[in-house]
C-alpha cells in the first residue's frame, strides 16, 4: 500500500461564494491548539528522520512562505481555521514556537501520527497522538510562567479553542497495512474501532485535565477514495472495505462526545462530521478532477517528487499529491466546519458557536 498518510475527499454542498467569512477585530478565542496527523502538520516533522515530510518544493507553491512542511500547495485546515476566527498569524509548529508565540496557541500536528503509539512506524518518526499531549503538558508548564501563575494559565486556556484532526493513519498506516501489523489478524473491524474509541476517549481526557474546554472532534473522511488506496487496490473506484471499517469509528464519535460532556464538568467537546460536510456536488468549487494528483507523484510514498512542476489549474483538483487535497479543498472544508450548512455537519454545533460560548 505505500506511504499513506491522512486524507479526507472534501466537497461542499451549496458553498455559492467562496469568500471567508473573516473576523475583523479581536479574535473569538484568545488562543488555538491544534492536534493531528498530516491534515494539521505545519513542520513538525521537518526535521525527523522519515518519509513523512513535505518541507520541499513542490508543496507550498502557493503558500507565502514556501515549503514550510504542510502537505498541500498552500493553506492547511488549521490554518483556515485560525483566520476565519480572527487570528493574525498562523499558529506556530510546537518545533519551532518560542518564547511569546505559545501566547496563541500551538500546532503539535504530525505527518504519521495515530491514536495508537505504533501507527505508521514503518515511514519512521513522527509524533503520536500521546506524544502531542506529552509536548502540550510542556506549552502549559510555559504559559503557567508566562501568566505568573496556574489558575490563571488555567482560566485562560478554558477559553482557548482545540481542534483533534486524526484517526486515519490507525487504518491506513496500521490496519490495512498487515505486512506490518497484525492488528487487522487481531481485531475485526468492530473491535478495533471499539479499542480506538477507548484509547481516544483517554487521550481527551487528558487534554481536558490540561485545562482544554472547548475541543472539536474531527470525523475520518472516506479514506477508501484517496488516489493511493484506490491504486494500491488496484482498482478504479473506492474500495468498500476501507470506507465500511473507518465509518464504524465515526458511528461512534457522536455517542463519544456526549459522554465526555456528560461526564466532565464545563467540558465543550463537539464532533464535526466530514461525511456531511463532503456532501453535495463538489464542481461547484470547480473542481474537475477528483483522482489525479495536481503534482507528479513517487510511486511508492504517494507524495509529490522533488522539484516538480505540479498542475497549473490547480484550484481544478481534489488532491495535490497521491493523499493529501488542495488548499481548494481545505478551504471549502473549513469554512463549513466553523460555519456549518447542514444541521448534521456539526454536533451540538459548530465551531463558531464553540468559539463563541
Amino acid at each position: 500500500m505505500g506511504f499513506m498518510l491522512n486524507i479526507w475527499i472534501f466537497v461542499s454542498m451549496g458553498l455559492v461564494r467562496f469568500d471567508m467569512q473573516l473576523v475583523l477585530g479581536a479574535p473569538q478565542v484568545p488562543c488555538y491548539f491544534s492536534f493531528g496527523d498530516s491534515i494539521a502538520d505545519n513542520g513538525n516533522n521537518n526535521n525527523l528522520p522519515t518519509i513523512a515530510k513535505a518541507n520541499y518544493p513542490p508543496y507550498g507553491i502557493d503558500f507565502p512562505d514556501g515549503s514550510t512542511g504542510r502537505y498541500t500547495n498552500g493553506r492547511n485546515i488549521p490554518d483556515f481555521i485560525a483566520q476565519l476566527l480572527g487570528f493574525d498569524n498562523f499558529i506556530p509548529p510546537y518545533a519551532t514556537a518560542r518564547g511569546q508565540d505559545i501566547i496563541k496557541g500551538v500546532n503539535y500536528g504530525s505527518g504519521g501520527a495515530g491514536i495508537r503509539d505504533e501507527t505508521s512506524f514503518q515511514l519512521g518518526a513522527r509524533i503520536s497522538f500521546n506524544q502531542q499531549l506529552q509536548n502540550h503538558g510542556r506549552t502549559i508548564s510555559r504559559i503557567s510562567l508566562l501568566h505568573g501563575s496556574p489558575t490563571s494559565a488555567k482560566d485562560y486556556l478554558s477559553k482557548c479553542l482545540y481542534t483533534v484532526l486524526i484517526g486515519s493513519n490507525d487504518y491506513l498506516n496500521n490496519y490495512f497495512l498487515p505486512q506490518f501489523y497484525l492488528t487487522s489478524r487481531t481485531y475485526t473491524p468492530d473491535q478495533y474501532a471499539e479499542v480506538l474509541i477507548r484509547q481516544f476517549s483517554q487521550q481527551l481526557k487528558t487534554l481536558y485535565n490540561y485545562g482544554a474546554r472547548k475541543i472539536a472532534l474531527f470525523g475520518l473522511g472516506a479514506l477508501g477514495c484517496i488516489p493511493a488506496v484506490i491504486d494500491s487496490s488496484g482498482g478504479t473506484t473506492c474500495v468498500d472495505s476501507v470506507n465500511a471499517a473507518v465509518q464504524i469509528l465515526n458511528d461512534r464519535l457522536k455517542p463519544l462526545v456526549d459522554d465526555l460532556n456528560s461526564q466532565l464538568v464545563g467540558a465543550k467537546f463537539i464532533y464535526l462530521k466530514t461525511s456531511s460536510i463532503q456532501s453535495g456536488d463538489p464542481t461547484s468549487l470547480g473542481i474537475q478532477f477528483f483522482t489525479e494528483p495536481c503534482c507528479q507523484v513517487d510511486s511508492s510514498t504517494g507524495l509529490c517528487i522533488l522539484g516538480s512542476t505540479p498542475c497549473s489549474n490547480r484550484t481544478q483538483y481534489a488532491f495535490y499529491d497521491a493523499i493529501h487535497p488542495t488548499e481548494t479543498v481545505y478551504q471549502a472544508y473549513s469554512i463549513r466546519a466553523v460555519d456549518s450548512v447542514l444541521p448534521s455537519d456539526a454536533y451540538p454545533m459548530d465551531i463558531r458557536h464553540l468559539a463563541q460560548l
